[in-house]
């Protein structure tokens, strides 16, 4: 199942730059972008992002907090737009967000990645812990120690209608990505835009 996931990812990544090589946004000045305050690109990601001890036992002190996000440029036509945060290390997803109104130019910190957000339509995370933001929690037995976490924002020009699912089942991150990949197949993708942090909970 793993090697599965990552494939999926790697396929949406594919159908995405093709999709984005022939945007009309082409102008790096008016490129897609997104950024946080919570974490510098490229940087460590703060125990605000951490699931908490209660769910996580190789990290304390851990916020569970869904991190602030903005972006800017979204390309014309864009009807919704899609959050992922992915820990490529362990090919698990920590959250995925859809159908987020186009007019939105961010998500604020922690209550956006709160059970029953206002800001879209959430999945199960990987956790199971519910239609919610959960955040990294690395085991420290484990090698590599350190994870790379990839937050992704697409822009869609049509909205996503996931299954309902049920209490047992309900929808989650590889269902996302399923149809995510048929939304860049069929061209729907106009851009993407990511960021990437690192944790150990060694550190």
């Amino acid at each position: 199942m793993k090697n599965y996931v990552v494939c999926l990812i790697f396929a949406l990544a594919s159908l995405t730059a093709v999709a984005q090589q022939s945007g009309a946004n082409s102008d790096w000045q008016h490129k897609f972008q997104v950024s946080s305050t919570t974490f510098t690109n490229g940087g460590d990601l703060p125990l605000s992002m951490i699931l908490s001890s209660n769910n996580c036992t190789y990290v304390s002190g851990g916020g569970d907090q869904s991190p602030q996000l903005s972006w800017q440029h979204a390309p014309f036509g864009t009807q919704s737009l899609v959050v992922t945060l992915y820990d490529v290390t362990a090919a698990f997803t920590h959250w995925g967000m859809y159908n987020i109104s186009p007019e939105a130019t961010g998500l604020p910190q922690g209550t956006a990645g709160m059970a029953g957000s206002p800001f879209g339509q959430q999945v199960d995370n990987d956790f199971g812990l519910g239609e919610q933001y959960d955040g990294p929690c690395p085991p420290t037995n484990l090698t590599p120690a350190t994870h790379e976490y990839v937050l992704t924002v697409y822009a869609l020009d049509v909205e996503l209608t996931l299954p309902k699912g049920s209490a047992d089942f309900p929808p989650d991150g590889e269902i996302l990505f399923h149809k995510l990949i048929d939304a860049g197949r069929e061209g729907h993708i106009l851009q993407s835009a990511s960021i990437r942090g690192f944790f150990s909970a060694g550190t």
